[in-house]
């Protein structure tokens, strides 16, 4: 699954999943952009692709500002050349009973989760239709396809990158462009550090395989669907969750 040669652009990918994603497809061989709303939280992700020996540029942008997006990808064209790869990974959660739940807070996590996948993917499709290639994939959630009280908004947001995924993947699988979607169970990062050890001995109970995910859980199945093994799927949900959901 050698990706020599590719330049690829990871989003959120100064921590967590988004980290172990650059990481990983820097040693198979990608060249990485590095995007982040704090790019000075993304030294790290910078440090563990260039031990790679690959390229990498770090960007800061705001996924849910169009400008910030168009920026980044003339940013990422005129410092590494082309564009093959991008995984929209970048998200937040404000979670909230719906009932209490502020309208700014239902707004953000829709802008940056859904609008910002929709902005990314709406930059780079000039470059990849040209080259007539490339690969997507976006970063859904276990939680978009069951649900999860508590979390209305984010919930909605990675249900509609699925639908979006699907759409994207028919409009331009004529001009060889996959576009894909990995949808993580519950993975150990920041945000499931902060559960209670009651909360998580009950999480698990609801996992098949009996623990959380790693980010690299992820990072492999990105991996592998933007390489050329899965030159022949594209509109794929993959889960990536331990056997939480059966789909």
């Amino acid at each position: 699954m050698s990706l020599d040669g590719k330049v690829a652009i990871v989003t959120g990918a100064a921590q967590g999943i988004g980290r172990a994603i650059a990481d990983t497809l820097a040693r198979a061989g990608a060249d990485v952009a590095v995007v982040d709303m704090e790019v000075s939280r993304a030294q790290e992700t910078v440090a563990a692709v260039t031990a790679h020996g690959r390229r990498v540029v770090a960007i800061q942008a705001n996924v849910a500002e169009w400008a910030d997006v168009k920026a980044m990808a003339e940013q990422v064209l005129e410092a590494l050349g082309r564009i093959d790869i991008l995984v929209n990974n970048a998200g937040i959660t404000r979670d909230g009973l719906l009932l209490r739940m502020k309208e700014e807070d239902w707004n953000a996590v829709l802008d940056v989760n859904l609008k910002g996948t929709f902005h990314c993917t709406k930059a780079v499709l000039p470059t990849m239709t040209k080259q007539r290639s490339g690969a997507m994939v976006n970063i859904a959630s276990v939680v978009g396809v069951m649900g999860n009280a508590g979390q209305a908004n984010y919930a909605a947001s990675k249900a509609a990158v699925i639908g979006l995924t699907k759409t994207v993947a028919r409009e331009y699988a004529s001009r060889g462009i996959t576009v894909n979607a990995v949808a993580p169970g519950f993975i150990e990062t920041a945000m499931t550090d902060k559960l209670t050890g009651e909360a998580r001995a009950a999480l698990l109970t609801q996992i098949p395989l009996g623990r959380l995910g790693s980010p690299v859980d992820v990072a492999d199945a990105v991996r592998f669907l933007v390489s050329p093994s899965a030159a022949y799927i594209t509109g794929h949900v993959l889960h990536v969750n331990g056997g939480m959901v059966m789909v």
